[in-house]
């Protein structure tokens, strides 16, 4: 079902995305009068799963959900219709237009992808508002796993900068390790301040790294509910207990609990709790897997106060604009990280299926909004890349001749086309042939 769930978001937002920006070149063309030939969701090769006509226009849904296009009369595009060739320039077709008019109508889908991803987050900060964690509020340190130990941190830090910089959101920490390329991280370990200098070739590991616990919050060991089962809830432990004690020994946190209690496997222990204001010990055998069945409330705002904004009609303006420049911003510098000889990102670089996990197995309009936005950028970026094929390799060649007053023939956008086609076609193997491996070696 989680698959389904996954699936089902993964197509409704490839949907949107498409059909948004394929609105973009079709608007375009119309208001430029270009006769607009197909306007396809998804590709139809062979065969559509229906269509119509409307005027001068075709309107299907193919059956390969690999995109869409519309073809606009008169253009070389991945149709390769040839047709037109050989013939003048009908005033109707794409060929026939001005320059500047044909830059438009190749920018009309990028521009569409921009200004959605801005509607979305407007959308989303009007309905849900803006919160998040600030670092300086995380007032118990963090908690580390082994790649965190590695780069020099402990359990307990408390992380204040990095590169000088102050970290206004937690949760950005790892974003702006791997996408400003820190070179030092600034702490406070056990009062004192420390700096930690970033060593070569981590970020490559980080980049790499698939658990989340790199970095997290430390939070005390508050019961909130238990597993079937449970040893503890046997013992009498209850909902709401916090647990501060194992076999005499202090315990303040929940990581510090998580790591001494495997040591205790198929032994008699003694955990002590505080319950309204008592001391209560519950005594307990650790069954052989390590884990006595309690898991701690770990909602943040019950441990940390989080910043909170809700925004106006007229505030969610900028707001959203501003959310989409940093998107801008962010992904580009995750793009270049692909051609970095120390990160190698391209060995990280996924299609269809790493696209479709990216969703929550449940469905959650936040998080689909949320990631729907930052597919709108990726695709708008994306498609600006100088490749033939793409509508920035078309940009490319209307910037020409617009600076050099020559106009390409049409036997050099046919070849160009045919290169542009074969090279995204290999990108395309590329990242899905990287989904496939990960598969069968998971």
């Amino acid at each position: 079902m989680e698959i389904l769930i996954k699936i089902a978001q993964f197509l409704l937002s490839i949907s949107i995305l498409v059909i948004i920006h394929e609105m973009g070149h079709f608007m375009a063309a119309r208001i430029f009068r270009a006769r607009v030939e197909k306007f396809y969701l998804f590709f139809n090769p062979w065969f559509s799963l229906f269509k119509f006509k409307r005027g001068d226009t075709e309107y299907g849904l193919g059956w390969l959900p690999l995109g869409g296009y519309v073809k606009i009369a008169g253009m070389i595009d991945e149709s390769m219709d040839k047709s037109y060739q050989g013939r003048p320039p009908e005033p109707w077709e794409f060929r026939a237009k001005p320059a500047w008019q044909r830059l438009i109508m190749m920018l009309g889908g990028v521009t569409m992808n921009i200004v959605l991803a801005i509607l979305i987050y407007m959308m989303m900060l009007l309905t849900w508002g803006e919160q998040y964690l600030p670092a300086a509020n995380v007032k118990y340190g963090i908690t580390v796993d082994s790649l965190g130990m590695e780069l020099g941190l402990q359990n307990g830090d408390m992380i204040v900068s990095l590169d000088g910089e102050k970290v206004e959101n937690f949760h950005k920490i790892p974003e702006k390790l791997i996408l400003d390329e820190a070179q030092t991280i600034e702490v406070i370990r056990d009062g004192q301040p420390l700096s930690i200098r970033v060593p070569d070739g981590f970020l490559g590991k980080l980049v790499k790294h698939k658990s989340p616990d790199f970095i997290s919050v430390r939070i005390p060991f508050e019961v909130d509910r238990f597993t079937g089962n449970s040893v503890a809830a046997q013992s009498g432990m209850r909902k709401g207990d916090r647990i501060v004690g194992l076999n005499d020994q202090p315990i303040r946190y929940f990581d510090e609990f998580r790591n001494r209690i495997g040591q205790y496997r198929n032994q008699g222990i003694t955990v002590t709790v505080m319950r309204e204001g008592d001391s209560v010990q519950c005594h307990l055998t650790v069954p052989a897997e390590g884990l006595i069945g309690v898991i701690p409330i770990q909602q943040l705002d019950y441990y940390f106060e989080l910043n909170e904004r809700e925004y106006s009609f007229l505030g969610v303006i900028p707001a959203g604009l501003k959310r989409t420049y940093q998107s801008i911003g962010s992904y580009i510098k995750q793009l270049r990280l692909i051609f970095s000889p120390e990160i190698r990102a391209y060995e990280s670089v996924g299609g269809f299926i790493t696209i479709g996990n990216i969703f929550p197995p449940v469905w959650d309009w936040m998080s689909f909004w949320s990631l729907t936005a930052f597919l709108s950028i990726m695709l708008a970026i994306l498609n600006l890349l100088p490749i033939p094929a793409l509508d920035g390799g078309h940009v490319l060649f209307l910037i020409f001749e617009i600076v050099s007053g020559r106009k390409p023939s049409d036997k050099f956008l046919e070849y160009a086309q045919i290169v542009g086609m074969i090279l995204i076609f290999a990108l395309l193997i590329f990242a899905n042939g990287n989904d496939i491996i990960r598969l069968f070696n998971k």
